[in-house]
């Protein structure tokens, strides 16, 4: 995975969203052979010459600095999120030594951390920049219908569940977007580490077993986890919705922690208190069979 190929695209692909009314600038008669602006428009907007944007854009980032980067971010009317993104991808590239020999990325959080998220009365997660579970609390796990990561073995990974489980698609009631952000995510990671070999062979296997993946993956989008809302049909209790919180580790760098969040007296949370005690009881027919059927009357 080429740093320069990543900002190519990434450039590429913002030149391409904008039109030259959005841009502000005036288009004359005469049919545009590109989408979006052009190369010597983009220069123009950012202050900079058409051959040194021109190189930018093919990767070469030597000498680039913080000013012109974000000069030719407001060109491309970058968010804050797409402007971290070129600001780490050049980095990367202004910084052989950074490239390798680095410490493997954590798979696995502080026993503090797991009694916080063993005392959380909702799901909770915490997972690294490539969208591993590296743990969860108990109803994090069932909700998921996963087990434990601290139990060994691979870790659930959410952009494998979401581009090679036939499950995802039912699991996932906003399965289009859950795949455009998982997309998104993983681009913004790569864009802090592209030698993160385990990423870069997550990638590789999208790539190759999911073409829905590479057409997301062209699109080069970016985005960072914050607040939102999550929406899911379990196959035990029905429709759950949450909100969501996200939280930066910072005793565990590169680690997320996801706390979903119940509106009270609400169907999710009926919902979540069966999950519950499902999850508590011994797993036999009969249990499942008595959840099923109290779904089905609270839904009535």
């Amino acid at each position: 995975m080429s740093t320069k190929d990543e900002i190519n695209g990434f450039l590429t692909s913002r030149r391409a969203r904008i039109s030259p009314e959005q841009a502000g600038i005036p288009v004359f008669a005469g049919k545009r052979r590109v989408p979006g602006l052009r190369r010597e428009e983009v220069a123009q907007l950012a202050g900079v010459s058409t051959d040194y944007y021109s190189k930018l854009e093919r990767g070469n980032t030597q000498g680039a600095s913080r000013e012109v980067l974000e000069a030719i971010a407001r060109a491309l009317q970058l968010d804050d999120t797409e402007t971290r993104h070129l600001m780490d991808l050049v980095q990367i590239t202004a910084s052989p030594s950074r490239q390798r020999s680095r410490p493997r990325r954590r798979t696995a959080v502080a026993p503090g951390t797991q009694l916080v998220l063993d005392a959380l009365t909702v799901p909770a997660f915490v997972q690294n920049a490539r969208l591993d579970f590296v743990a969860a609390n108990t109803l994090g796990a069932a909700l998921y219908d996963v087990q434990d990561p601290r139990e060994g073995g691979e870790l659930f990974n959410a952009a494998r569940f979401q581009f090679l489980d036939p499950r995802a698609e039912e699991f996932f009631r906003d399965f289009d977007r859950a795949r455009r952000n998982a997309v998104a995510l993983l681009h913004q990671a790569v864009g802090r580490d592209p030698y993160d070999e385990e990423l870069v062979r997550l990638i590789g296997q999208l790539s190759t077993r999911s073409p829905e993946f590479r057409a997301l993956w062209a699109s080069h989008d970016v985005i960072r986890y914050q607040r939102g809302t999550k929406r899911y049909h379990h196959s035990k209790v029905g429709d759950v919705e949450f909100g969501y919180e996200s939280f930066e580790l910072t005793t565990d760098p590169g680690l997320t922690l996801l706390v979903y969040t119940v509106e009270p007296h609400s169907p999710t949370a009926e919902r979540l208190a069966l999950l519950g005690s499902w999850v508590t009881a011994p797993h036999t027919d009969d249990v499942t069979t008595t959840l099923t059927n109290q779904v089905a009357a609270r839904d009535h």
